[in-house]
């Protein structure tokens, strides 16, 4: 085998683990989309329920009024 042979050989076998590489950090990077994506629907669902839970509180007597709740059992 000629010195030229095994120089085109070596840069075929680069050039594919490169591929390679290039195709694992693709995936990499699509999965992580895909998680960024979840994580933002689930803290806009988080968000949307503490806007709820905040407008059923303003909306209950009780709890707009510190005076009317029990002390804390420690005194």
């Amino acid at each position: 085998m000629s010195d030229l042979e095994q120089r085109m050989i070596d840069l075929e076998m680069r050039i594919a683990f490169q591929e390679q590489a290039l195709q694992e950090l693709s995936d990499a990077l699509a999965a992580a989309r895909d998680g960024e994506a979840r994580n933002a629907l689930l803290l806009h669902r988080a968000v949307e329920e503490l806007r709820q839970l905040r407008s059923a509180m303003a909306a209950s007597p009780i709890t707009g009024d510190a005076a009317s709740e029990p002390p804390p059992p420690h005194y």
